[in-house]
């Protein structure tokens, strides 16, 4: 199958999902929610209640540059495939850049869709350390650097490729909830699609 042709099926497949998923939330019962709610409220009020100054300024660095590393990785590889004449590496780039963006795209999509309020919105008793815009569901910064880190696993399948890649993936997505402006089941929707993403766009990957 052409790659085009691949590209409109995962783009089709994913669309079904969002709006299957859309379609199911009002159909949880108010209980399960209310759990789920509560859940979430009480984990970010216990983060807050334990904040340091030098965590918050690690967590808010990441949290404020981690377009630096969606951008950096592919942008790397481009570079450095076009310097070696490393065919392997500039499509790698292009896997990579796809994913990270394409998540990006789908997260902005269900965000305008779903309107779910930030914490510090919906209950006062969240102090965030900032106050975010838009909405909370899914987490843009977790979907982006998770797809990001995931793709370049999937790309170079080593210790020292992996380990660093989901460090910073993994922190910064933590830092959203640290900080006070996204829920534990934003930050989980938004890795299930950054990593979802990067999977479904392995026919980018240059063949070893």
């Amino acid at each position: 199958m052409a790659a085009s042709k691949i590209s409109t099926v995962y783009i089709r497949n994913v669309i079904v999902v969002v709006m299957f998923l859309l379609l199911l939330l009002p159909s949880v019962p108010a209980n399960a929610q209310s759990r789920i709610q509560q859940f979430d409220d009480r984990i970010l009020i216990d983060l807050a209640d334990h904040r340091t100054p030098a965590q918050t300024d690690v967590f808010m660095f990441l949290s404020k540059y981690y377009r630096v590393g969606d951008i950096g990785v592919p942008a790397g590889l481009l570079i450095g495939g076009i310097a070696g004449n490393d065919k392997e590496m500039r499509q790698n780039a292009l896997y990579v850049a796809s994913s990270t963006f394409i998540s990006y795209g789908i997260t902005m999509l269900i965000k305008h869709v779903v309107k779910r309020q930030r914490p510090f919105i919906h209950n006062i008793s969240i102090v965030p350390v900032y106050r975010a815009g838009s909405t909370s569901f899914p987490s843009g910064h977790t979907s982006s650097t998770i797809a990001t880190a995931t793709a370049l696993s999937i790309a170079y399948p080593k210790w020292y490729v992996i380990a660093p890649s989901f460090l910073w993936a993994g922190a910064t997505s933590y830092s959203r909830m640290y900080l006070g402006v996204h829920y534990p089941t934003d930050v989980a929707a938004g890795a299930a699609l950054g990593a979802g993403t990067a999977i479904s766009l392995q026919f980018l990957k240059r063949p070893r």
